[in-house]
C-alpha cells in the first residue's frame, strides 16, 4: 500500500543528540504514581517556533499497523534510585534497570520532553489509524526496567518501535542520533539489524526534513550503532532509539521546552514511521 508523508513544519533550530541517556526497557518493575512537578523554563528562545498545522496527517494511512513507544525513564524513577539501579540482563551483560535520564542546567527533565514528545505522537499515530503501545503510561511513575520495555514492544508484535530520548551530550555539541542495534554475541537481534537500520534511515530523512542536522559527536551521519542497550539488544522488532537534541547544550536545548517544538518533532517522527512501513518487514508477526 502507498502510504502519504506527513509535510513537515520547517524547524530553524539545531539538535543534539544523545548517547549517556539511552537506556530501554525493563524486568516487569512496578510503575508507581508520584507526583513530580515538572521545571519551569527558564530559557529565553530567540528562534521562532514551527507552525505543527502546516502539516497534515493523512487519515487511516497507518491502518492495521501496530507501533510502540517508548517514552525514556520516567519522572519517579529521580525518587526511587535503589528501585531504579539493580542489575537487569541487556541482553550482551548486564546494566541497571533504568536511569533518570539527564536535565538541562534550569532543571527541564529529559523524561518530561520524552513523555511530551510521546503524547504528540501517539495522538498523531493514532489518527493515522495505527494501533500504538506505550511502554508507561503516566511520567510520575518508576521505570519499568530496560527489559520489560523490550518485551512490551515483542509481545505487541510491533511492526515497528521507537524510544524517545533527549541526551546529556557535550555542551559544545548538538545534533540528533539515532541509535541502532547491533550485532551482539548470542546473535539474538540479528534479525531486526537490517530493518531497524532501515527505519533509522527514514526517520533521519524527516528529521532532516524538518530541519535538524546529525549529530556533531555521536555515530556517522545521525546512526549510531549500539551493543549496550538493552532495549535493542532484547527487542525482537524493530526498533531504534532517537536522541532529539542534547540538553546540555544551549541552542539545542532552548526550544525543547516549547510545546510547538516537541509537537513539530512528533510529526516528523511520524513521517519516517510511515516512510518505512511500506517497505518494514514485520518481524513480530
Amino acid at each position: 500500500m502507498t502510504l502519504r508523508r506527513a509535510s513537515l513544519a520547517a524547524i530553524a533550530i539545531v539538535f543534539a543528540s544523545c548517547t549517556g541517556c539511552a537506556s530501554s526497557g525493563s524486568t516487569g518493575i512496578v510503575s508507581v504514581d508520584r507526583s513530580q512537578p515538572l521545571a519551569q523554563s527558564a530559557a529565553a528562545a530567540s528562534t521562532p517556533a514551527p507552525d505543527p498545522s502546516s502539516a497534515r496527517v493523512p487519515a487511516e494511512a497507518l491502518s492495521g499497523r501496530t507501533i510502540t513507544i517508548d517514552p525514556g525513564h520516567n519522572g519517579g524513577n529521580f525518587t526511587h534510585p535503589q528501585e531504579i539501579a539493580r542489575p537487569v540482563n541487556d541482553g550482551n551483560g548486564e546494566k541497571e534497570c533504568d536511569t533518570t535520564g539527564t536535565a538541562a542546567p534550569d532543571g527541564y527533565r529529559e523524561a518530561d520532553f520524552n513523555w511530551s514528545v510521546a503524547l504528540a505522537l501517539r495522538a498523531l499515530l493514532m489518527r493515522a489509524g495505527a494501533r500504538v503501545v506505550m511502554t508507561r503510561h503516566s511520567n510520575t511513575g518508576v521505570g519499568p526496567c530496560i527489559t520489560e520495555r523490550a518485551a512490551i514492544g515483542n509481545r505487541a508484535h510491533s511492526d515497528a518501535a521507537i524510544s524517545i530520548h533527549a541526551d546529556g551530550g557535550p555542551p559544545n555539541g548538538s545534533g540528533f542520533a539515532i541509535l541502532v542495534p547491533a550485532p551482539i554475541p548470542s546473535r539474538a537481534d540479528e534479525a531486526i539489524i537490517l530493518p531497524s537500520r532501515r527505519l533509522a534511515l527514514a526517520l533521519r530523512s524527516s528529521l532532516e526534513r524538518a530541519g535538524l542536522h546529525p549529530s556533531t559527536y555521536d555515530g556517522v551521519d545521525g546512526i549510531a550503532p549500539r551493543t549496550d542497550l538493552g532495549g535493542l539488544n532484547l527487542s525482537r522488532v524493530p526498533k531504534v532509539f532517537v536522541e532529539v537534541a542534547n540538553m546540555q547544550n544551549a541552542a539545542d536545548e532552548a526550544p525543547m521546552e516549547r510545546p510547538a517544538f516537541r509537537e513539530a518533532v512528533a510529526r516528523a517522527l511520524l513521517a519516517g514511521l510511515e516512510r518505512f512501513l511500506p517497505e518494514g518487514v514485520a518481524i513480530g508477526r
